[in-house]
């Protein structure tokens, strides 16, 4: 199974708590926070929905 490399490159000061938490599940806390997710449908669920902020690319 894949892997997703995530990275935070837009601040999460002033967004909606929703993307906040969203965010949070994710593991991304700061600008520039890297983390490996598993590519499955609940991780691209929270890329759809925070999008704009990240970096997604894939890893093996």
């Amino acid at each position: 199974m894949a892997n997703l490399k995530i990275k935070l490159v837009k601040s999460l000061n002033g967004r909606l708590e929703k993307q906040i938490t969203t965010a949070h599940s994710l593991g991304l806390r700061k600008i520039g926070q890297v983390t490996i997710q598993p590519d499955n449908t609940q991780t691209r669920g929270k890329i759809a929905k925070i999008g704009f902020m990240l970096q997604v690319t894939e890893v093996e």
